[in-house]
């Protein structure tokens, strides 16, 4: 029997054990990768909700500039000077 491996019962428990450990440790590092793509969802919403209000900010502020009359053109030079 040249090449025959034999395992201990002691080794197999090892390997085992390992072999749920490195299991254990995966499902937690997948689940720490929902955990971050959830929270980057949510920041990217955020802020998406953000920019849409400021953009709907700035395009009221310009309407407002353009509709809103310009009283500086009613004075004339020659009420000032007499």
């Amino acid at each position: 029997m040249k090449g025959d491996i034999v395992m201990s019962k002691e080794k197999l428990d090892e390997l085992i054990a390992a072999t749920k450990l490195g299991e254990l440790i995966s499902k937690k590092e997948d689940e720490d990768k929902k955990c971050c793509k959830k929270c980057s969802t949510i920041i990217i919403a955020v802020l998406a909700i953000v920019g849409a209000v400021a953009a709907v900010a700035g395009i009221a502020y310009a309407v407002y500039r353009y509709f809103t009359p310009d009283y500086l053109d009613d004075f004339e030079d020659e009420d000032i000077e007499k």
